[in-house]
């Protein structure tokens, strides 16, 4: 018998990010992102991990909402999908969300795959809670949640061994964080709750841990913060990342940095603070280099939470030009490093090793998968 698998797009998910807008929630937000330039991210992760199961299309029906929630992007790689449901193109809701969750529960589908950020997440969980499984797809600005799969190609993968009745149903977290909060520099996560969804660590992105703030982490990063400077060039323009680590490298310029934004540095001095991708390419004519550090629980050093630093502006530095910093207490809850800015050529790229800096004139290469 054919599962059945459903397919909820969110397409204004993630359109916030590289404009540094640090998410999507609300009409007034995805405005402002258009009017400066945003561009739809999730139609194309959608559109990604659906052309990974073209392969085995013949062995599921893909059942899905109207248009950009799922039609267009379905179509767009090969499928013929049920469409349900009705929505008023281009003005899509979180109320679609809902009451496509709600029809495909109905429908009695096997597995709802769900392409958007925290926020899509939190309004399927208020339709589904634990009813029946999903898989989220990134594609927000925000994913702290612990049900998506590392990127679409995880995700696709994920799909493939669920059809064969290969992975358990585990609960994991659905989390989401204050956006004004957020906007403002604070950072205000939330449980919400448990969604089930089908399960293999390696193939899932992790719930995102807080930073440590024991002294003897705020020591190392000090050490760490020590060494990045040091190693400063003038005229050399430097893009610093979101964290408390990176943070720790304005503190030793005596700098106060954005803690959750993206600031450029040159000549030791924050020449543009919570800086978007266009801003940062602006900035972009000579010699660069970008400094990020990886998320706790998760390992990704690209595309949580830094989208400014997009797939161009990654190719105009130069990925030999990029500087991960880590402390060893980060490391042991990130053993491995990952990268999904959204290009898949990009992201090969970075498969293999790389040097993490760890402390004063320390390091570690750290497998990157």
């Amino acid at each position: 018998m054919l599962k059945k698998l459903g397919l909820i797009v969110n397409p204004i998910a993630g359109v916030g990010g590289r404009v540094g807008l640090k998410g999507s929630d609300g009409m007034e937000i995805v405005k402002k992102a258009f009017a400066m330039g945003a561009e739809l991210v999730a139609p194309r992760r959608a559109a990604e991990l659906l052309a990974a199961l073209i392969p085995i299309k013949q062995k599921f029906s893909l059942i899905t909402y109207p248009r950009e929630m799922g039609e267009d992007e379905a179509r767009e790689v090969g499928f013929d999908p049920v469409v349900v449901g009705k929505i008023i193109p281009r003005q899509t809701t979180a109320e679609d969300t809902k009451r496509a969750a709600r029809e495909m529960r109905d429908l009695g589908v096997d597995l709802i795959l769900v392409v958007g950020g925290d926020g899509t997440i939190r309004d399927t969980y208020d339709v589904l809670g634990t009813d029946m499984p999903i898989l989220g797809i990134p594609a927000g600005v925000k994913m702290h949640s612990a049900v998506f799969a590392a990127d679409p190609r995880a995700a696709a993968e994920s799909v493939m061994k669920f059809m064969w009745d290969e992975l358990p149903l585990c609960e994991a977290e659905v989390m989401d964080i204050d956006e004004e909060a957020y906007r403002s520099g604070r950072l205000s996560a939330k449980l919400y709750g448990y969604m089930l969804v089908p399960y293999e660590p390696g193939l899932m992105q992790g719930m995102k841990l807080a930073s440590l703030e024991a002294q003897a982490e705020v020591g190392q990063q000090e050490a760490i913060a020590k060494h990045v400077v040091e190693a400063m060039e003038p005229g050399v323009v430097y893009l610093l990342g979101p964290g408390t680590t990176t943070r720790a490298v304005a503190e030793a310029l005596g700098e106060k940095k954005t803690l959750l934004g993206v600031d450029i540095i040159r000549d030791r001095k924050i020449v543009v603070r919570d800086a978007n991708e266009r801003q940062i390419l602006e900035q972009l004519g000579g010699e660069a280099r970008i400094i990020v550090s990886p998320i706790g629980g998760q390992g990704f050093i690209f595309g949580r939470g830094n989208q400014q630093i997009s797939p161009k502006v990654v190719k105009k530095v130069g990925n030999e030009n990029i500087l991960v910093i880590a402390t060893p207490q980060k490391l042991s809850s990130t053993p491995t490093l990952k990268v999904d800015t959204g290009d898949a050529k990009l992201d090969e790229v970075f498969r293999g090793y790389i040097k993490v800096i760890t402390g004063y004139h320390q390091s570690r290469m750290v497998k990157v998968i």
